[in-house]
C-alpha cells in the first residue's frame, strides 16, 4: 500500500544497545527473545565506585541495561588528542563513533556525505558532566569554556556537524524520553521542505559508563526486581538503561533515484504535548497521545487499522501502559494489532529509548519478522487487551504480509513533560534500480582530489566470475585493516551477498581513505573471501598500487550496498565520577626565565597531549591545537605565568619550541606583518 504522500528513507542505521555491540547482535537478541539487562555482583558494583552499604542496603537493586566499554573512543580518527578525549562526556565520544558507522551503513564515506546533511540528536544527563563542572583540576588545565563544551549535551549535535564536515542545520533536540523519536519528527520535516538532503537523527543516553544500579521506591517508576515487563500482569516499573542509536534519513525519491539501500520508509511522523490534560506533569496523558497518533497517520495518507504491529512506549508501570492502552485503541480501531516494546529487552533508554524502538521496527519490517516482548507471561487484566485492537506479542514469527497492501507498524514514545512523538513506518520497497549512467558521473565527481588525481576503473560494470575485480580497503592501523579484512570476507560468504562490483563501488565510495591501505583481486566472491581470510594483498594490479599509494579510485559502476562498517578499536578514556574533586593546584610565580620556560614547555606539552620532545619541532596547528585551546593557554599563561601573549601567536607557522620562547622573551615582535607575509607566501 503506497501512497502519494512525500516520504522518507532509512538508508543508514547504526546502534549499540545493551548485550549488542552493533545491530547484527541487537537483531538476534531480540529474535530469540533475549532479555539484555545486566544483574551486577557486590565485587562488580565495588570495584565500579558504588558505596558498599549503599548497594547492600534495602530497597538497592542491582540491575540495569548496561552498555559495555561505553569508555572506548577512538579518539585519533575524529581528531581528538587523548586530553580532549578523557574530557569529552562518553556521550559525545559514542554518537560520533554512532554517527560514522550509520553513514557507513548507508554506503556513504561519513567525511563525504551527500549534499546538505543537516544533524539532530539528543542525550540525556549524565554523571561525568556534573563531576567535570566541580572538578577544579580539570578546569584550572582546559578551562570552564573547553569543560563545557567537551561535556555539555547541547554541544551533542555541533561536535557531529564539526567533526565530519555536516553543513546542514545542526540542532540538539531535548523533551525527556520521547527525545531521539522527537529528532526523527524534526528531521523528516525538515527533509521535506527542503532545509537539508541527507539527515542523521537520533539519541544517545549513558548516565555513566560504569557499573550502577538504582534504589527502588515503592509507588516510584523503577521496577522492584530489575526487569521491565510491559503490559503484562506482573508489571511493575522500569529499568534504567544506556545506549546510543542514529538513523540516516533521505527523501524516499531521492533514495529511490541514487540506489541508496533502504532499511524501512518513514510514511508519516507527528508530535503534540498533553498540556495541562494529565494528572501531574511527569505523567502521560490520553488526548495529547491520540493526537499525535491521528495526526502521523494522516499524514502518511494512510489508516492506522491498517497497521499490523505497534512499538508501544512500553515502560512497564502501572498507569503508563493503562493510559498508553487507552490512548492508543483509540487511535488504532480497526482489525486485530500485535503490540510490544523493547523496553522489555534492554531497558528504558531515557534519550535513546525512541530510536532504539525505531531501529527494531525498521529490522523487523527488513526482515519480515516480528519478535516478542519478553519478561511477560499474560496481559496484565487490567488493561482488557482483549477490547482492544491489541495482542501482546510474546513470540518470534513471521510477518505475513497483508492481502493488497503492505507491512505497516506504528511506533510512539511519550516525554516526561507531556511531549509525544509517533512514527508511521512501511517495509522497504523493492531492490532499486542501479544508479544512472548520470548519477555515477555525479558521484565520480563529487570526490575531492585530497591532493592526487583519482584514478578511473573501466566504465564496463564488472559481472561476476567475469572479470578481476578490485576491492580496496583502508583503516587507521595495520590492525584494523586484518580485522576489517577478515569481517568483509565473512560478509561475502553470507547469504545473499552482493556482486563484487557493488561491493568494490561501495568500498571505493563509502568509505574513508584513510592510512592503512591494502586491496584483494577477485573474480568471485569466495576467491575474495578466501584472500581476504588470509591477509593475501593484491601485488602488481596497477588500479590497486595506486589505491594503496594513497590516490582516489573512481568507481563507475555499481552501487552502494550494505557491508560490514568500520572496526573502532579506541582505549578506554575513562570517566569522571561524583567522588571528591581535587583541589586546583596552587602554582607558584615563576620569575626566572629558565625555569618559566620549563614550565611553560611542560604547559604546551600537558594541555596539548604531546608525548615527545620532538613534538616542540612541530607547529600549534599541526600537533593538534585550535582556537578554543588557545584561548585556554592564553589565559593560563597570563594567570599563572604573569605572561601577557597575544592570541595572534598562535596563528603563526613558528615551531611551538620558537613559540614558548617568543611567549616568554614577551617579545611580540611584528606578529601582524609575520602573519601577512605567510598569507602572501
Amino acid at each position: 500500500m503506497t501512497t502519494d504522500v512525500p516520504a522518507v528513507a532509512i538508508v543508514g542505521m547504526s546502534g549499540r544497545f545493551p548485550g549488542a555491540r552493533d545491530l547484527g547482535e541487537f537483531w538476534r537478541n531480540l529474535r530469540e527473545g533475549v532479555c539484555s539487562i545486566t544483574d551486577f555482583t557486590d565485587e562488580e558494583l565495588l570495584a565500579a565506585g558504588v558505596d558498599a552499604a549503599e548497594s547492600r542496603g534495602p530497597g538497592y537493586v542491582a540491575s540495569k541495561g548496561f552498555l559495555a566499554e561505553a569508555d572506548r573512543f577512538e579518539h585519533e580518527l575524529f581528531g581528538f588528542n587523548a586530553t580532549e578525549a578523557a574530557a569529552l562526556d562518553p556521550q559525545h565520544r559514542q554518537l560520533l563513533e554512532t554517527a560514522w558507522s550509520a553513514l557507513e551503513d548507508a554506503g556513504y564515506d561519513p567525511r563525504r556525505p551527500p549534499g546538505r546533511t543537516g544533524v539532530y540528536v539528543g542525550g540525556g544527563p549524565t554523571e561525568h558532566a556534573v563531576a567535570a563542572q566541580v572538578d577544579g583540576r580539570l578546569r584550572a588545565r582546559l578551562g570552564p569554556m573547553h569543560v563545557r563544551v567537551f561535556t555539555d549535551r547541547e554541544f551533542l549535535a555541533g561536535w557531529l556537524s564539526y567533526r565530519l564536515g555536516l553543513t546542514g542545520p545542526s540542532l540538539t533536540v531535548q523533551t525527556g524520553c520521547s527525545t531521539s523519536l522527537a529528532t526523527v519528527h524534526v528531521a523528516v520535516q525538515a527533509l521535506l521542505v527542503g532545509e537539508c538532503d541527507t539527515a542523521l537523527a537520533g539519541g544517545v543516553s549513558i548516565d555513566s559508563p560504569y557499573a550502577r544500579g538504582y534504589l527502588y521506591e515503592p509507588g516510584g517508576i523503577s521496577s522492584p526486581d530489575g526487569r521491565c515487563r510491559p503490559f503484562d500482569e506482573k508489571a511493575a516499573g522500569t529499568v534504567g538503561g544506556n545506549g546510543v542509536g542514529l538513523v540516516v534519513l533521505r527523501r524516499l525519491e531521492d533514495a529511490v533515484a541514487d540506489g541508496d539501500p533502504i532499511h524501512a520508509v518513514i510514511r508519516g511522523t507527528a508530535a503534540s504535548n498533553d498540556g495541562p490534560g494529565r494528572v501531574g506533569f511527569t505523567a502521560p496523558g490520553v488526548e495529547g497521545q491520540i493526537s499525535a497518533i491521528v495526526e502521523a497517520w494522516a499524514a502518511a495518507g494512510l489508516d492506522p487499522a491498517d497497521a499490523q504491529f505497534l512499538e508501544a512506549h512500553g515502560t512497564g508501570t502501572d498507569l503508563g501502559d493503562r493510559i498508553e492502552v487507552t490512548a492508543a485503541a483509540a487511535a488504532f480501531d480497526g482489525a486485530r494489532c500485535a503490540i510490544g516494546s523493547v523496553k522489555s529487552n534492554v531497558g528504558h533508554l531515557n534519550a535513546a529509548a525512541g530510536v532504539a524502538g525505531l531501529i527494531k521496527v525498521a529490522l523487523m519490517l527488513r526482515h519480515r519478522t516480528m519478535v516478542p516482548t519478553v519478561n511477560v507471561t499474560r496481559p496484565h487484566p487490567d488493561l482488557a487487551l482483549h477490547t482492544t485492537p491489541f495482542d501482546l506479542l510474546t513470540h518470534t514469527s513471521d510477518w505475513e504480509r497483508p492481502a493488497g497492501g503492505t507491512r505497516l507498524a506504528g511506533l510512539s514514545s511519550l516525554g516526561i513533560g507531556g511531549t509525544n512523538v509517533h512514527v508511521v513506518l512501511e517495509e522497504p520497497p523493492g531492490d532499486a534500480p542501479t544508479p544512472s549512467a548520470e548519477g555515477q558521473a555525479q558521484a565520480a565527481a563529487a570526490l575531492p582530489a585530497q591532493g592526487q588525481a583519482a584514478v578511473a576503473l573501466p566504465a564496463t560494470p564488472l559481472v561476476e566470475g567475469q572479470a578481476a575485480v578490485v576491492l580496496p580497503l583502508s583503516a587507521r592501523t595495520e590492525d584494523q585493516l586484518a580485522t576489517a579484512a577478515r569481517r568483509l570476507a565473512t560478509a561475502l560468504r553470507a547469504p545473499g551477498a552482493r556482486p563484487l562490483a557493488d561491493v568494490a563501488h561501495t568500498l571505493a565510495h563509502g568509505r574513508a581513505a584513510l592510512d592503512a591501505r591494502a586491496y584483494v583481486v577477485a573474480t568471485t566472491r569466495e576467491q575474495a573471501a578466501t584472500a581476504l581470510d588470509a591477509l593475501n594483498w593484491g601485488r602488481d594490479d596497477p588500479l590497486g598500487e595506486a589505491w594503496a599509494a594513497g590516490q582516489d579510485v573512481v568507481w563507475p559502476g555499481g552501487r552502494r550496498v550494505r557491508l560490514p562498517t568500520y572496526p573502532f578499536a579506541g582505549p578506554h578514556h575513562g570517566a569522571l565520577t561524583l567522588g571528591v574533586a581535587p583541589a586546583p593546584p596552587q602554582e607558584d610565580r615563576e620569575d626566572d626565565r629558565p625555569g618559566t620556560a620549563s614550565a611553560v614547555t611542560e604547559l604546551f606539552m600537558t594541555t596539548l597531549a604531546l608525548t615527545s620532545p620532538d613534538d616542540l619541532a612541530r607547529t600549534y596547528f599541526a600537533v593538534g591545537g585550535d582556537s578554543l585551546t588557545a584561548v585556554f593557554l592564553v589565559s593560563e599563561l597570563r594567570d599563572r605565568f604573569a605572561l601577557e601573549v597575544p592570541i595572534e601567536l598562535f596563528l603563526t607557522e613558528l615551531p611551538l619550541r620558537d613559540l614558548v620562547e617568543r611567549a616568554v622573551r614577551g617579545e611580540e615582535d611584528d606578529l601582524l606583518g609575520d602573519l601577512l607575509d605567510e598569507l602572501e607566501q
